[in-house]
C-alpha cells in the first residue's frame, strides 16, 4: 500500500527546503503524454502524488493497457504551483513502472510463442522502497510477481546449502514453516534437481543453466514438482527456456534493468 509518508518522502527528496522554481501563481491543467509505445503502469502512484498536493488527477488508461506514442495517459487540474511540484515525481514513478510493465509484456509475449502455460516472473531484485510499485508493474505487464518478501515462501539458496547441506536445509526450514508455505530449492547442476525433489522441495530452481541443462533437470523431476528457470534469461532466450519445459521463468532484469518508458508532462 502506497502511504502518504512514502509520497511525502518522494516529494521531500525532489523539492528540498526552498523551492523557488515552481512558485507559479494561478491554476493549470496538464497531461502526462507517452513519447514512445509501451505498456502503462504506475499511474495509480502518479495520481496519488498529485492528489497529495491537492491537484485533481485522473488516469486516462488502465494499468496493463498498451499506449502509443503521443497518447495521454493521465490528466490533471489544479493550482499551478502544486501541479509543477508534483509533476517530476509523478513522471519518474510512472515512467519507471511503465518501463517494467513494458519489459514484462515483451517477455510474456516471447514465452507465449511456445507455451500458454509457462509463467514469466519477477524476483526480489527490486529497488528498495519501490518493491510494491515494481511488483504491480510486473503484474500489469502480464507477469507473475513471485514472492513479495521472504515470508511468502521458503527459498533454499546456495548459501543455505553451503552452511547446512541441501537435505539439512530443507529439513530445517520445512520444520519451521507453515504447512501452507511452499519450499523452493535452488540447484546449480541438473543432476541435483531430483535430489532436491527427494529432499522435499515443492519447486526446484534451476539456476544459471542453459536451456539444454534446464531440460535435463526438468526431465528428472517427479510429477507435481514445479521447475523454475532463472539466471541470465533474456527476452530473446525466453522461448528456449519455455521449450525446455520450465513451469516458471524468472527474470531479475524485469525490475532492475528495465529502461524507463519516456513520458512528458505538459501544462495547458
Amino acid at each position: 500500500m502506497l502511504t502518504d509518508a512514502t509520497i511525502q518522502s518522494w516529494l521531500r527528496e525532489d523539492l528540498g527546503h526552498h523551492d523557488v522554481t515552481n512558485d507559479v501563481p494561478g491554476d493549470a491543467e496538464g497531461g502526462l503524454v507517452a513519447r514512445e509505445d509501451g505498456v502503462a503502469a504506475g499511474l495509480d502512484a502518479a495520481v496519488r502524488v498529485f492528489e497529495y498536493l491537492g491537484v485533481e488527477a485522473t488516469a486516462a488508461v488502465e494499468a496493463g493497457d498498451r499506449v502509443a506514442a503521443g497518447g495521454t495517459v493521465l490528466r490533471t487540474a489544479g493550482p499551478a504551483r502544486a501541479t509543477l511540484r508534483g509533476e517530476r515525481v509523478a513522471v519518474n514513478v510512472a515512467g519507471h513502472a511503465s518501463g517494467v510493465a513494458t519489459a514484462t509484456r515483451a517477455a510474456v509475449d516471447a514465452a507465449r510463442t511456445v507455451s500458454g502455460d509457462v509463467r514469466v516472473a519477477a524476483t526480489r531484485k527490486t529497488t528498495p522502497g519501490l518493491r510494491g510499485v515494481e511488483k504491480r508493474a510486473v503484474a500489469a505487464g502480464g507477469g507473475d510477481t513471485h514472492r513479495l518478501d521472504c515470508s511468502h515462501m521458503v527459498m533454499v539458496k546456495e548459501n543455505h546449502v553451503a552452511e547446512l547441506g541441501l537435505e539439512g536445509a530443507v529439513e530445517r526450514f520445512r520444520g519451521r514453516a507453515s504447512f501452507a508455505t511452499d519450499v523452493e530449492v535452488e540447484v546449480e547442476d541438473p543432476s541435483d534437481a531430483a535430489r532436491a525433489a527427494d529432499a522435499g522441495a515443492d519447486i526446484v530452481l534451476l539456476d544459471n543453466m542453459s536451456p539444454d541443462e534446464v531440460r535435463r533437470g526438468v526431465e528428472s523431476l517427479p510429477s507435481g514438482v514445479l521447475a523454475e528457470a532463472s539466471g541470465g534469461v533474456t527476452v530473446e532466450s525466453v522461448p528456449d527456456y519455455a521449450d525446455a519445459g520450465a513451469d516458471v521463468i524468472s527474470m531479475g532484469s524485469l525490475t532492475h534493468s528495465a529502461p524507463s518508458l519516456d513520458y512528458s508532462f505538459r501544462t495547458e
